[in-house]
């Protein structure tokens, strides 16, 4: 029944760092790596709308870093338009709509913290043409647009770029991504946004005390916006004590914030980063990536989408509807795009 389930259902993912892993390889192979390396696994997985970001390394910044935006994005121009048959690019809801009804997985494109950009807001729109639907404005440290969560000692909200640039998103009709901003910038957005804000990859801040995550009042106010709080599966956020770092877990982040934004207000965003570092690095590399945490800890059997249908099948094992099931697997994240996209 859980398989079944998960089948039927629209399942959608806010956050894969795939690009990064396709994109690092020689543009010739852009196509073939992703239909080999993670298109099954996201069909495994039941993947049928995924978020794609676009997350600038920092061998790349500051002047590389445009560049390398507009390269991770005609890779997934590149892959989405040779694997056709499985995968298509989607710039509004209808798109969405007739993506899913072809049996096809639906890809958003995403900008994380905007690094190619900088100040300059009016470069948004360039980027909502090249096909990019969702953006953040920080990521762990500072921007010209905000302080990411890192920086939460500076108190500081959006900068005037920031507000511009919460502004111009909303004019254009893109998705605001609230993951990563510092605390106080969370509460800036909240109070100018007059559309509905989503946290692609945020746990629970009540449940491990991580600047990553988002605390009970972030929680409401997202949910308040009508917006989505998308739960990150990666592992270190979830719990401090490694032998902590379980589904269980996990299914109690999602229940918490299921329970504190109210059911219609939580989705899945896993952020595989083992997946990608796997991708990216030989096993002598495991410690480079530092900030705190190992990012190739994991849930067990969640190193990649293949292990989605696990979360079904846990949150069907702990007694909830199979209607509450599918909107956080998925309905509604495409329930949100939808309206959002419209």
């Amino acid at each position: 029944m859980t398989l079944a389930l998960h089948q039927r259902a629209v399942v959608a993912d806010t956050h894969n760092d795939l690009l990064m892993a396709v994109s690092a390889r020689p543009p010739q192979q852009w196509a073939s790596f992703f239909r080999e390396r993670w298109l099954p696994q996201l069909l495994k997985g039941g993947v049928d709308l995924q978020v794609l970001p676009v997350f600038i390394d920092d061998q790349y910044r500051p002047e590389g870093a445009l560049r390398q935006t507009l390269r991770m994005i005609e890779c997934a121009h590149v892959l989405a338009e040779a694997n056709a048959d499985h995968v298509r690019i989607c710039l509004d809801a209808d798109g969405i709509d007739r993506t899913l009804a072809d049996g096809k997985i639906a890809l958003l494109l995403a900008l994380e913290s905007m690094p190619g950009l900088d100040a300059n807001v009016e470069l948004i729109s360039t980027m909502h043409r090249l096909g990019v639907r969702v953006a953040s404005i920080a990521h762990f440290g500072r921007t010209p647009l905000a302080d990411g969560s890192g920086e939460d000692a500076t108190g500081s909200g959006l900068t005037s770029h920031g507000v511009a640039a919460l502004a111009e998103m909303e004019r254009l009709g893109m998705v605001f991504d609230v993951s990563h901003l510092g605390a106080s910038g969370v509460a800036h957005v909240l109070e100018l946004a007059t559309k509905p804000v989503m946290a692609t990859h945020s746990s629970a801040r009540a449940l491990r005390d991580h600047h990553r995550n988002l605390t009970d009042e972030q929680l409401r106010g997202v949910a308040a916006t009508g917006g989505v709080v998308c739960v990150n599966f990666f592992a270190p956020f979830l719990a401090e004590r490694e032998e902590d770092m379980t589904l269980d877990r996990l299914l109690d982040h999602i229940e918490h914030i299921a329970e504190v934004a109210g059911i219609d207000h939580v989705g899945l965003g896993p952020d595989f980063i083992r997946e990608v570092m796997e991708d990216l690095t030989p096993p002598c590399c495991e410690d480079v990536f530092s900030r705190g945490v190992n990012p190739k800890s994991a849930v067990p059997g969640l190193e990649g989408p293949a292990g989605l249908p696990m979360v079904t099948e846990g949150l069907l094992a702990r007694g909830l509807p199979e209607k509450d099931v599918m909107k956080i697997i998925g309905e509604n994240v495409h329930r949100f795009f939808g309206e959002l996209l419209a």
